[in-house]
């Protein structure tokens, strides 16, 4: 069962293991199969173009799944949620391996994908019931961690993995890490007691079509031939989202969370996360492009440059999450994302002339401050939520970050699709004032209601 206090050692450390073995799991296969789309196309004898879908069909389904099954784990129960979504997912993963042809591959990824959504729309509300409150930021942190590593290395293991095995294996490796990661989750797990009512399928459907009509539109912005229907599926999505919230408001517990943007802390550490994923992914798919093309580094070299942004995440993630405990997450999110601000500004002036030093601190102060801001943040986000709702702020929480993240590439798309291969200089302009932005909207959590109880807000919920 669960408790106030968290779970006792040493089921706690067996606990966070078993959810970081799933979301391992969840994130890479988001970016894995990336590298292996040109193998793919090749054996299985199909259109490269098409062969995209293998990708698309994965985030798609992880997208517009978390919302619903994050309603779904605060009726069911967290702990039957995430083992759902780890079985599907295992299922999934091996008729991955098994698939014969793209339809059944791209089935195959779909059902993945639902498995990735349970997994992923109950992480955080269970490292909130593996944690005691005191400790919750260090929680948030190791998560944080386990996010920004997976994220940043996805490409690099999907390449090791083709080095000696072919892309199938990319799949089947899910299988046994899954069996082990199921088999702890029976007894490791905190048992978090269900909330008895009806699942609204109205609610569960709609949300699913906006975000999907969001994300499709928001892609399709960067292509020539979709720029028109890319417009309508946006306004077609503002509408049907509008309409969405109406239906929701006024629910006690409405499975897209309105409920909790009435509450002034969770709606700017949204508005924050949602900056800085924005942020992240201009700069990320910008970066390469930028240090090729502008100044002139070779492919190897650019690797190796971008190394340390990744690897200053990986040390103030932790580190982060403990200074949450004790400091306002405002101050500290805000600090961060002027520090990731500063750094892209910094970044954005450099010429052919100037050296790998100048690029490596450049890039380190950005994953310094993206570090430093990413816990804290996470930490407000589901502290200024009472427990019986930690499902739903879960899953805006991821929700957030994938729609951040997707909103990122398609600004990038469409900024090389109206000026060319030397507008990198200009995305990362664009996501240094995006982030300006977030800083902004972080700090702003300083009025109104004391930073700390705002943060801490559970307890003042619940009394």
């Amino acid at each position: 069962m669960h408790s106030d206090q968290g779970l006792p050692h040493p089921q706690r450390q067996w606990a966070i293991l078993t959810v970081f073995c799933g979301l391992i799991m969840a994130v890479l296969d988001g970016s894995i199969a990336n590298i292996a789309l040109p193998s793919i196309s090749r054996q299985l004898g199909t259109d490269p173009g098409h062969t995209i879908w293998v990708v698309n069909a994965y985030q798609l389904t992880v997208t517009v799944c978390l919302l619903p099954l994050s309603s779904l784990g605060d009726i069911l129960g967290y702990k039957r949620v995430y083992r759902i979504g780890l079985a599907t997912f295992l299922v999934g993963s091996l008729l991955c391996a098994l698939s014969v042809n793209l339809p059944m591959l791209v089935a195959a990824r779909v059902l993945q994908g639902i498995g990735g959504a349970g997994i992923m729309s109950v992480n955080t509300a269970l490292v909130r019931y593996i944690y005691p409150p005191t400790k919750l930021g260090r929680g948030i942190g190791l998560n944080a961690l386990v996010v920004g590593i997976t994220t940043g290395i996805g490409p690099s293991v999907g390449a090791l993995i083709l080095s000696f095995a072919s892309w199938q294996w990319l799949f089947a490796i899910n299988v046994p890490v899954a069996v082990i990661a199921l088999s702890l989750s029976r007894w490791a797990l905190p048992v978090t007691p269900p909330q008895p009512r009806a699942f609204d399928y109205p609610s569960a459907l709609l949300s699913a079509v906006v975000i999907g009509l969001f994300v499709l539109g928001v892609d399709g912005l960067g292509h020539d031939g979709l720029r028109r229907a890319a417009v309508g599926g946006l306004i077609a999505a503002l509408l049907l989202g509008w309409w969405l919230a109406r239906m929701e408001r006024g629910k006690a517990a409405p499975l897209v969370p309105v409920d909790l943007f009435a509450n002034r802390a969770f709606t700017l550490a949204v508005g924050t996360s949602f900056c800085s994923f924005m942020t992240q992914m201009l700069a990320f798919v910008a970066l390469p492009f930028y240090l090729e093309y502008q100044l002139g580094r070779s492919l190897q070299e650019t690797g190796l440059l971008i190394t340390p942004w990744p690897l200053m995440v990986a040390v103030m993630a932790p580190l982060s999450g403990r200074l949450s405990d004790r400091f306002p997450a405002s101050v500290l999110a805000g600090l961060g994302l002027a520090l990731l601000c500063t750094g892209l500004v910094l970044l954005a002036m450099l010429d052919r002339g100037s050296s790998s030093i100048d690029v490596l601190w450049r890039m380190a102060m950005c994953g310094l401050g993206f570090g430093l801001f990413q816990s804290p943040n996470n930490r407000a986000m589901i502290g200024a939520t009472p427990p019986h709702r930690s499902g739903g702020a879960s899953g805006a929480q991821a929700t957030t970050r994938l729609l951040g993240q997707t909103t990122g590439t398609a600004v990038v798309a469409l900024l090389f699709a109206l000026i060319g291969t030397s507008a990198s200089r200009t995305a990362l302009g664009v996501a240094a004032c995006v982030a300006a932005v977030g800083a902004a909207v972080s700090l702003a959590r300083l009025r109104g209601v004391p930073d700390r109880l705002a943060e801490r807000g559970t307890t003042a919920l619940e009394e």
